[in-house]
């Protein structure tokens, strides 16, 4: 199975995150979601799981929760939007991963991409950094890796242009 991971993509969605995702048989959606026009869009070409961020509204609230906990592949998915990272999660994501032990842990809203293991928790950590063009970041990035039979596989990171720049290449 092929999975894709966007996040704070803050209702933006174009032909590059599209073209990137297209393979994928999930994608998830980890925050700051923006427009459910950008879930729309993704819906067209996989299942989309998502969490609700910060930044979105009522409609989107209404239509994501705020975590999502999962199994994919024998692997336990634990979505949520403010995460933190190893070792220096908050005391309530601690509170958390201790009791729901994920073997993936993803979250966004930083828009700094990392994909740390932590060996304390047995976790994989997956912030796809963001999609989106608002905020600080540089590059607009997003994550894909194949899971099958609990394995992980084929760990990518997409670079899909800067922050705010109108990209001329072709895609």
């Amino acid at each position: 199975m092929k999975i894709g991971i966007i996040s704070d993509t803050h209702s933006y969605i174009d032909e590059r995150i599209c073209e990137h995702l297209q393979n994928c048989d999930e994608i998830w959606h980890a925050g700051d979601i923006g427009s459910l026009e950008v879930t729309d869009n993704l819906e067209s070409i996989a299942e989309v799981r998502a969490v609700y961020g910060n930044i979105d509204g009522g409609d989107i609230r209404q239509t994501f929760p705020e975590n999502q906990v999962f199994e994919c592949e024998g692997k336990k998915v634990w979505m949520t939007h403010i995460g933190s990272f190893p070792p220096n999660y908050n005391k309530t994501i601690k509170i958390q991963l201790n009791r729901i032990r994920p073997d993936i842990f993803v979250c966004g809203h930083s828009h700094i991409l990392r994909v740390i293991s932590d060996p304390n928790r047995r976790l994989l950590h997956i912030n796809p950094g963001a999609a989106g063009k608002h905020g600080f970041h540089k590059m607009r990035t997003l994550v894909r890796f194949d899971i099958e039979n609990g394995k992980i596989d084929n760990m990518e990171v997409v670079e899909l242009g800067k922050r705010g720049a109108v990209e001329s290449e072709e895609l």
